[in-house]
């Protein structure tokens, strides 16, 4: 089919209007208000992107472009209805990894073109483009080579270190896997992938089996190096690794649209990669660590931690429930067993009630909290808790001291006074919320289990603390009932 001369233009206005969008959506995602529509006007302009690439000119294989689309699209929107809250940091993860692995497959393919000769490519091979051999004879410059080569190093890492931190927070295998010169090991294959891509740049590529030998493992190495600097980042870490993988993510497209020289691409690129890069800067600032140290170090100290003196002090919900319907100001601090008791709508019934007996009552919020960042907030937003009544811990942290009963509901590193009083712990240095400065808590906890960084909470010890053990949604319940035995 023959498009009108002036059909580039009309792409690159389009181009230009979903890069308004996508810029739009994100601001209007900065504000838990706001979040939903902001999705919606940055999905606008991406649907807007893709429709209109169908009508650049020379563009070939259709037929496949769109069935991929279709599968795709199909296929998103069946996992998005069907997974559970719980598990969205996981989905996160995945779709996130297969976005840096299609930039990194875009990459390898131009690296390919590049040079036809690496391959034999038939004549009749059904996918084959029919500029194929016009895009052959003129190759890519130097900063397009080099630039198709971050973008697949980059997006490899990105999709394969995505799959491990998928697996970890799934639960497939273990949150930390260490062994001795773990580092050197990890340095040398990153060293040695670079080596290969530069010496490759060098030769020039020219279709020998020496350099087609280099890109091949330039690629696999890339991919090995992101399982490789996965492997030893705990769970504690995984806000901050989903945050930086998708980051990678972001920088990866927009190298490879530099490479296709296509607008869409470059500008969507340059947005998540620069939102996922303040974002995974925000959650290191959060856990008071930088980036390097999460990569590379380890959590907290490496000695012998504090013991813990006192024992666990249970309490019943009907005592919990009227300790908190006398007190004055109330603090609910959600976290992950939160998420996984599917309790936040019962917890915001809990809290109206409260809130009708004229007890002032405030969620407090770490920005680490749940397994990815935002993810508190997401679910108390779907429980309709309104926004004036979320604290983040910056804010709430100088009011606890003053809060009467503090009601923590799954949150066990993020409140735990070790990383404040132990300088071996493993999440010593770690920004908390001050609960244990409260006049009264309360805990919410199937058991006496540690949390995903594997280690004993203090808080839980303390002398102002008390254990209201169960499954979250039923002891939620089980609160709700006590306050409205109150009132007759």
């Amino acid at each position: 089919m023959t498009l009108p001369s002036y059909m580039s233009t009309v792409v690159d206005a389009v181009y230009f209007i979903a890069a308004v969008l996508f810029i739009w959506g994100l601001k209007r995602m900065s504000s838990p208000r706001t979040a939903r529509r902001g999705i919606v006007w940055a999905g606008a302009g991406m649907a807007a992107a893709i429709m209109v690439t169908f009508l650049l000119p020379g563009l070939n294989n259709l037929g496949p472009m769109a069935i991929a689309i279709v599968v795709g699209v199909a296929l998103s929107w069946w996992v998005g209805r069907r997974v559970a809250m719980t598990a969205m940091p996981q989905m996160v993860a995945l779709f996130n990894g297969m976005g840096g692995g299609a930039a990194a497959a875009i990459g390898a393919v131009e690296l390919i073109r590049f040079n036809r000769a690496f391959i034999a490519i038939p004549d009749t091979y059904p996918i084959r483009p029919e500029a194929w051999a016009a895009q052959t004879a003129v190759p890519l410059s130097a900063v397009e080579l080099a630039l198709a080569f971050l973008g697949v190093l980059i997006g490899a890492v990105s999709f394969t270190g995505s799959l491990i931190a998928f697996a970890k927070l799934q639960g497939w295998m273990d949150r930390r896997f260490v062994f001795p010169l773990q580092r050197f090991v990890n340095l040398a294959i990153f060293v040695i992938a670079v080596a290969c891509a530069i010496i490759a740049l060098i030769a020039g590529i020219e279709g020998h089996a020496f350099a087609w030998s280099l890109l091949i493992g330039f690629i696999l190495l890339a991919l090995v190096f992101g399982i490789a600097m996965t492997l030893p980042i705990g769970g504690a870490d995984m806000p901050v690794v989903i945050s930086m993988y998708n980051a990678f993510t972001g920088l990866a497209v927009a190298f490879e649209g530099f490479v296709l020289q296509n607008e869409a691409m470059i500008i969507a690129g340059m947005v998540v990669g620069a939102a996922g890069t303040l974002l995974t800067q925000l959650m290191a600032k959060a856990m008071n660590r930088s980036l390097a140290n999460v990569l590379f170090g380890n959590f907290g100290g490496g000695g012998e931690a504090q013991e813990i003196a006192g024992a666990m002090k249970p309490i019943d919900a009907s005592d919990a429930a009227v300790m908190m319907a006398y007190a004055e100001r109330v603090a609910i601090v959600p976290g992950y067993g939160m998420a996984v008791a599917q309790a936040q709508h019962k917890i915001w019934e809990f809290a109206k009630l409260l809130i009708d007996r004229g007890v002032k009552v405030k969620f407090a919020i770490h920005p680490v909290a749940g397994r990815m960042p935002g993810h508190m907030n997401v679910l108390l937003a779907e429980a309709g808790v309104p926004y004036d009544l979320i604290a983040d811990m910056d804010d709430i942290n100088p009011e606890f001291s003053n809060i009467d009963v503090a009601l923590v509901i799954g949150a066990n590193d993020v409140v735990n006074p070790m990383a404040k009083t132990d300088p071996n712990s493993p999440i010593y240095g770690m920004p908390i919320l001050d609960v244990a400065s409260c006049k009264n808590v309360i805990v919410i906890k199937r058991g006496k289990g540690k949390g995903f960084a594997g280690i004993e909470n203090a808080l839980f010890y303390a002398d102002n603390t008390r254990m209201l053990y169960g499954d979250g949604q039923a002891a939620a319940n089980e609160l709700i009932q006590g306050l409205k035995a109150l009132d007759g």
